[in-house]
């Protein structure tokens, strides 16, 4: 059974985390944990993601409709309820303004590939929404076009939504991303971002099968994009306004076909695990030692 109040506190822990990180400025973001079919335990409205108490967490169903607490859920829940229909692996969704990644999402700047070699492997081809006010269904339904493909979406000047199998890995994804962002920006800065070479590109590419985790350039339907690109949803970009403006585009590279990666078996769960760890941290020293 779904201990419920750890799963509250689970939420609660990750609230902290995102204000003490700076990725949720006074009453911002919100944090859902799916518990049951038709159950997602949800944070309240204009409360401060780094004080909530367990007691704070309401209950919604599936609809977006509240059925249990004492506070009003947050106003942006039928997001977090389209990712977790689209995606029934899906069970926690973390929203936040962390601010190099959302800094992308407001210049509408799609995010470089095949830079970062963990970045490659946990994050792949990130897309950016077309802006609709936040709140409603329409804005909910930004990011169907791309929930199938990502764990984590840059939602357009508004900030990121990212998710997982719980609240934890639902957030680990926002603040990779967010490292990454800000590891761009200061090498832009210093004068200049340097793009791998098609052979160690795809290395990694092989790697990320090997290890067991999903990315679409590994697909048949994508055999023939161009792996540094951000061909994966550059069909999208004229739509939400994306265009390069700020970062070169990549040298052209081609993905090996398909049929000549073999298939590799998933990684175990407590190899993914470790694995998961290792890279955040060696993307977190990198961004210290910036």
């Amino acid at each position: 059974m779904m201990n419920i109040h750890r799963m509250k506190q689970e939420i609660c822990e990750i609230g902290d985390r995102i204000y003490k990180k700076g990725f949720a400025a006074a009453n911002d973001g919100n944090i859902t944990y799916r518990v049951s079919e038709n159950e997602v335990l949800c944070t309240p409205t204009m409360h401060s993601k780094g004080f909530l108490k367990p007691d704070d967490i309401c209950l919604i169903d599936m609809q977006g409709n509240q059925i249990a607490g004492s506070k009003k859920r947050s106003s942006e829940a039928l997001l977090h309820i389209e990712i977790m229909k689209a995606r029934p692996d899906v069970k926690s969704v973390v929203h936040c303004h962390p601010p190099h990644a959302t800094a992308f999402a407001v210049a509408r700047e799609p995010i470089p590939q095949c830079i970062l070699p963990e970045v490659e492997v946990f994050l792949g081809d990130v897309p950016i929404t077309k802006y609709e006010t936040p709140g409603g269904q329409a804005f909910a339904e930004t990011i169907l076009p791309f929930v199938q493909q990502t764990n984590v979406i840059l939602l357009a000047n508004h900030g990121t939504v990212s998710y997982g199998e719980n609240v934890e890995r639902a957030y680990w994804w926002t603040e990779i991303l967010d490292a990454y962002c800000r590891i761009l920006i200061l090498a832009k800065q210093v004068g200049n971002v340097s793009y791998l070479t098609q052979e160690k590109s795809q290395e990694l590419l092989d790697l990320k099968q090997k290890w067991g985790f999903d990315d679409p350039r590994l697909h048949k339907e994508f055999e023939n994009c161009d792996i540094c690109a951000n061909d994966i949803f550059r069909e999208s970009w004229e739509g939400a306004g994306v265009e390069r403006r700020g970062f070169p585009a990549p040298p052209a590279m081609a993905a090996a076909p398909a049929a000549a990666i073999p298939p590799a078996p998933p990684a175990a769960s407590g190899d993914q695990e470790a694995l998961v760890q290792l890279i955040t941290n060696r993307v977190l020293e990198a961004l210290q030692k910036s």
